[in-house]
C-alpha cells in the first residue's frame, strides 16, 4: 500500500502543542509572548563632525590608492 505523499502545513507552535498533547494542555500563551519579547536596545551613534572622520581615514584611502 502506497502512502500518500505528506503536505507541508503551515501551523502555528500552539496548534502543534494541541496536536500532539491535546486540548487539555494548553500553554500559557502570556508566558510565550513574554519569552518572544526580546527588548532591543536602541543604539544612538554619537555622528560627531563627519568631516574628522573622513581626516582620519585618509590615510587609509591611501593605501588603497597606491595599490
Amino acid at each position: 500500500v502506497k502512502k500518500p505523499a505528506l503536505k507541508k502545513v503551515r501551523m502555528s507552535a500552539d496548534s502543534m502543542l494541541k496536536a500532539l498533547l491535546g486540548s487539555k494542555h494548553t500553554v500559557n500563551l502570556e508566558l510565550r509572548a513574554n519569552l518572544k519579547q526580546v527588548k532591543k536596545e536602541v543604539k544612538e551613534e554619537a555622528v560627531g563632525d563627519w568631516r574628522k572622520n573622513i581626516e582620519d581615514k585618509a590615510d587609509r584611502k591611501k593605501m588603497f590608492e597606491s595599490s
